[in-house]
């Protein structure tokens, strides 16, 4: 028989870096799980990517135990990453505060495929492109 769902719970927290101080532990104790429990699966399946932001969505059963699966970071932090930029244009459209390559838009759009709403490649090569340009970032050919 399966286990009965109380609800889902959504979290974006740094990678490796979980603990039960806010916004972790009320969010986790509102919903009554182990909250070292869930800190040190948490640290130990996120350990290589360390700091980045890491979304994760938390099952709830009716029995307080949990399941949770872990996303890849989000584009806007890849992106960032990819052309060393601390942080997006204040005013996307107007003003361009870098640019990114096919080639780095091909690797976020590859590592964050599972995650996307595409069936081949090129099309999410679209969609980072689309956030790249959205954060003022300029899309080279």
């Amino acid at each position: 028989m399966a286990k009965e769902i109380a609800g889902y719970l959504k979290l974006q927290i740094k990678g490796g870096q979980a603990n039960p101080a806010p916004p972790v532990g009320p969010a986790l104790g509102q919903r009554g799980i182990n909250i070292m429990e869930f800190c040190k699966a948490f640290n130990d399946k996120t350990k290589d990517r360390m700091g980045q932001p890491v979304p994760v969505v938390i099952t709830v059963y009716k029995d307080k135990k949990f399941d949770f699966v872990i996303k890849t970071p989000p584009a806007s932090h890849l992106i960032k990453e990819a052309i060393k930029l601390k942080s997006g244009s204040k005013e996307p459209g107007r003003v361009v505060v870098g640019s990114i390559t096919k080639e780095q838009l091909k690797k976020i759009a590859e590592a964050k495929m599972t995650d996307l709403n595409a069936f081949d490649i090129e099309e999410a090569i679209k969609i980072i492109a689309g956030s790249a340009r959205s954060m003022g970032i300029q899309v080279k050919e």
